[in-house]
């Protein structure tokens, strides 16, 4: 694997978990809402954006690299699975680790 499938393959964990980490939106916008604290539905949403920025810069890798493959549904489907499973360590800190 190339210098730059690695550097997706972070990109991916590191946007992955980005939603959980904070309560600011894309970790720069705060929340200004009653309790200041992100809903799910709002994680969600970041998931999903961040999921088509970093497949974006993938595409943009894969060009500049010479050579670019039309994918199908299966690959969007496995990859943002992928993307979720990335997720799990920032869903495992913000929703099942007792802070007290």
């Amino acid at each position: 694997m190339s210098a730059a499938g690695w550097f997706i393959v972070l990109l991916a964990l590191v946007g992955a978990n980005l939603p959980f980490l904070n309560q600011r939106l894309f970790a720069v916008v705060p929340i200004k809402a009653k309790a200041a604290k992100k809903n799910a539905w709002i994680r969600i949403a970041e998931l999903i954006v961040l999921y088509f920025v970093v497949g974006a810069l993938g595409f943009m890798l894969e060009a500049r690299a010479g050579n670019r493959f039309e994918q199908g549904w299966q690959f969007y489907a496995i990859t943002f699975s992928l993307f979720v499973v990335l997720a799990f360590p920032g869903f495992t800190y913000q929703y099942l680790v007792k802070r007290r």
